[in-house]
């Protein structure tokens, strides 16, 4: 039997990074992982991180390597008609700019720092339950070893993501869920390679929507829409190289370089929201409340701005003994995540092919696109969300 004052479900980025803010104000924090730690080191995933995330992650005193290894990035490029048009977002936000930084390093980064201060994280806890979290003292089960275990907490978060148990073990009749399920994924590739763009470019062709994007000067991730039923099997490395090269304009495709695939997966896309956030003293966060699509670059950073209002609530409760921050979580973090919900169905809709739409849809994606070009205005408000809104 142990006892903590919050229990954390998952140590992906969400809860690594909740830990470690609650760490540094002195709030014992137990997380609980049903996979190995190599196993969450292995998970594929982006890397552009907003100025509100690097910020936390300074806070969270794990900001040495993203500081020296992260690639500022000042503009963004979106590309139609076989042309390449830059968005300058210092130039339009005031000078705020994205950092390119992998969500594996982050990772990496955060379980370094709780480790080496000494918390306690269970990897491969099994058949993990959570009770009376609708009463005053919740307390989760969980199998480890071969042996079960017991933890009392206080409060628990679940930042267990999209699969996890932590939303599953509300009732439905509980909240109430809002999703899309796209007709698309992503095919995406890395490989050790240099990028063709020093800054992301994103591609509206009529065959389907392309990104280029990097882990590093050496290391580049490229996706390719498909349909949502392809395998990933059907595509050589060739076949997807050769793809690629056809949707970019004839400059970057000129410059692509390409070399074998360290990864290569399918990736499905929807926009996804549970309301509430909390249910008692179990507070959702993270890819357990919410799924965007990745067109947006917005899913890391919106599960750190929940982390953001959660652990600003946790601690004015542990160290100021107001509970008000926990009163209005749930309303403060779903104000800003359907605002980023907003921007990611926007930009998905705008760089795709949808199957349905039509002629009609495509003429109206290309005047969308050309008045985001030509518009101060209009590339303002894709330049604010991009960086990030205000917390």
């Amino acid at each position: 039997m142990e006892r903590t004052q919050v229990a954390i479900i998952g140590a992906g980025p969400a809860g690594l990074l909740l830990g470690q803010l609650l760490l540094r104000q002195g709030i014992d924090a137990v997380i609980l992982e049903r996979h190995t730690a190599a196993h969450v080191l292995g998970r594929i995933r982006a890397g552009v991180l907003e100025p509100g995330t690097v910020e936390l992650i300074t806070r969270a005193g794990c900001d040495r390597r993203l500081r020296a290894e992260g690639l500022l990035h000042g503009g963004v490029n979106l590309c139609f008609g076989g042309e390449r048009h830059r968005i300058d977002l210092v130039g339009l936000t005031g000078g705020k700019q994205v950092t390119v930084y992998g969500q594996t390093e982050v990772t990496r980064d955060l379980m370094d720092a709780r480790a080496a201060a000494g918390a306690v994280t269970h990897y491969e806890a099994e058949e993990v339950s959570l009770h009376d979290f609708d009463g005053p003292r919740p307390f989760l089960r969980f199998v480890r070893d071969g042996a079960e275990r017991t933890l009392h907490c206080e409060f628990i978060a679940g930042c267990d993501g999209f699969h996890g148990i932590s939303r599953p073990s509300v009732p439905e009749s509980a909240m109430e869920t809002f999703e899309r399920v796209y007709p698309f994924g992503w095919l995406g590739l890395l490989a050790d390679v240099p990028p063709v763009n020093e800054e992301l470019i994103y591609v509206n062709h009529e065959d389907g929507f392309a990104l280029c994007s990097m882990r590093s000067p050496t290391r580049s991730r490229y996706y390719l829409q498909c349909p949502a039923e392809e395998r990933v099997e059907n595509w050589s490395d060739e076949r997807f190289w050769d793809e690629l090269r056809r949707r970019l304009d004839p400059e970057a495709a000129s410059r692509l370089t390409t070399g074998p695939a360290l990864e290569k997966s399918i990736a499905p896309l929807r926009s996804f929201v549970t309301e509430p956030l909390r249910f008692g003293r179990l507070f959702l966060a993270g890819d357990a409340a919410h799924i965007v699509p990745p067109t947006g670059a917005k899913g890391l950073n919106l599960a750190a701005s929940d982390v953001h209002y959660l652990s600003e609530a946790l601690i004015e409760h542990f160290c100021d003994g107001s509970s008000a921050g926990l009163e209005a979580y749930s309303s403060r973090a779903l104000a800003r995540i359907w605002k980023a919900e907003r921007f990611s169905w926007w930009m998905t809709s705008m760089m795709h092919r949808f199957p349905e739409v039509g002629r009609f849809g495509r003429r109206i994606q290309r005047a969308e696109l050309e008045y985001l070009v030509s518009s101060r205005a209009a590339a303002t408000a894709l330049a604010e969300n991009y960086v990030g809104l205000p917390y």
